[in-house]
């Protein structure tokens, strides 16, 4: 069974929102744990639009499971990555303009960019993902640099209209991951996964990890961050 990554970005959206103290995403992480978190994702962006340096320093001396630090591929970045030392580093795109991440990083076109920064959190002993599309390219451009794991953009799926087309992404995924696991990497999903859609992909043959923020933060504020956190794991285990 997957396990399950809550991002807890959006804690921050809410509290940058009026530029205060409150709520705190580290209070976030914890109760995400209690209730049965197995990763703790969060996403230092350049522009520092929710997670600040200071919640990744003080979620690195906090958090006591897996703590998975989304981050571009730049130095700035890269230099705090490696002074913070996360579990593991997603490497995903990032454009100031957009609202949330719009696709999967593109490895072959900026290939020489993104291995700098491989290399670096490799010699640092951080496990990398590379958050991409479902692309046999970009997954053999993956293994090459050496990641050890994919985060297949699921975007396109979650987002779909109809059930032909979310049939047809479904499929993309899944025959993505399958060639994924067969390349020897570790296999995740991640992006607009919701409490209604989460259960077919988590169903998908050798999945080993979902990272899930919007949805489970916009219920937290209806239930609670600990109820919000348990209805999602259960889903995923079925």
């Amino acid at each position: 069974m997957p396990k399950l990554g809550v991002n807890i970005d959006h804690v921050a959206t809410i509290r940058q929102a009026r530029r205060t103290i409150e709520p705190d995403p580290v209070w976030a992480a914890v109760l995400a744990e209690l209730a049965g978190a197995d990763v703790i994702t969060l996403h230092l962006r350049e522009d520092r639009r929710h997670i600040q340096d200071r919640d990744v320093r003080v979620m690195k001396q906090t958090v006591q499971v897996k703590l998975n630090l989304e981050m571009a591929a730049e130095e700035a970045i890269t230099d705090i990555a490696c002074d913070v030392h996360p579990h593991q580093a997603t490497l995903v795109p990032e454009r100031r303009e957009e609202v949330t991440t719009e696709g999967g990083l593109d490895i072959i076109r900026n290939f020489d960019r993104v291995k700098r920064c491989t290399d670096r959190l490799l010699a640092r002993g951080i496990e990398v993902s590379m958050f991409i599309d479902a692309d046999p390219r970009q997954i053999e451009a993956s293994k090459s640099l050496g990641a050890q794991a994919v985060e297949l953009h699921t975007g396109r799926y979650a987002d779909a209209t109809t059930a032909a087309e979310q049939d047809a992404e479904f499929e993309k995924l899944a025959s993505a991951g399958q060639f994924a696991v067969q390349q020897g990497l570790v296999l995740h999903l991640g992006h607009g996964l919701t409490y209604r859609n989460v259960q077919r992909v988590a169903a998908i043959p050798g999945v080993c990890e979902l990272n899930i923020g919007h949805s489970i933060i916009a219920r937290a504020v209806m239930v609670g961050m600990e109820r919000a956190v348990r209805e999602m794991k259960e889903l995923i285990l079925g």
